[in-house]
């Protein structure tokens, strides 16, 4: 499937010079798995705006013990990979079995000894991850074409998305069926004629 081509234009009359950063969560029955902020677009004023691509693709990497990131690797669903022992060293493959799920994407452990860290990585940028998995362990992968959006502030990407961060009018906008779109930021203002910082898609091509 296409790229998803997105642009995110302040609309409002927000004074604060909010942060909005944009997360994607992790639908399939995995605690461990960890949200990131995949995007956080910073100092975007009154009427400016911020094109982005949502890749369909996204892919696969791991971290073993020894700080030692391995190559990452395009994700099927269905698909599972692991991390083993070669004769140079570490390295993440394509596993012979496929995931339990067929919707899921899974990484395991595949190591006699060392925990590992397994992330997911869209258009270049961290988009979640599971870390310290023990040997004969997974980490199971599952997205749907869902954003959420908020406003925050001293937040950079890569960070987790736990309750340690504040996330202000958090949205989720579905990108079901949208070839290009735009996300509008409305609201804000000062004194008692003020409202709510709002994010609406508005879809400008629609997958036919």
């Amino acid at each position: 499937m296409a790229d998803i081509k997105l642009n995110l234009t302040n609309l409002s009359e927000d004074a604060s010079n909010s942060d909005y950063v944009i997360f994607q969560k992790n639908i399939s029955p995995d605690s461990g798995i960890q949200s990131v902020a995949w995007k956080v677009i910073q100092s975007l004023g009154n009427g400016s705006n911020h094109p982005f691509t949502y890749p369909q693709e996204f892919y696969v990497g791991a971290k073993d013990a020894n700080g030692n990131y391995m190559r990452v690797i395009p994700a099927k669903k269905g698909s599972a990979y692991e991390m083993v022992n070669t004769l140079s060293g570490h390295e993440l493959r394509s596993s012979a079995v496929s995931a339990v799920n067929p919707v899921d994407v899974e990484v395991w452990n595949s190591l006699t000894k060392g925990s590992m860290d397994a992330q997911v990585y869209r258009g270049g940028s961290l988009l979640a991850s599971k870390v310290n998995i023990a040997p004969g362990s997974k980490a199971n992968f599952q997205f749907q074409p869902v954003l959420l959006i908020g406003s925050v502030s001293q937040v950079v990407e890569g960070t987790a998305m736990n309750s340690n961060v504040t996330v202000q009018y958090l949205t989720e906008l579905n990108l079901i069926g949208i070839s290009v779109a735009d996300i509008i930021i409305s609201g804000g203002g000062v004194g008692p004629e003020s409202t709510a910082i709002k994010f609406t898609l508005v879809p400008t091509v629609l997958v036919l």
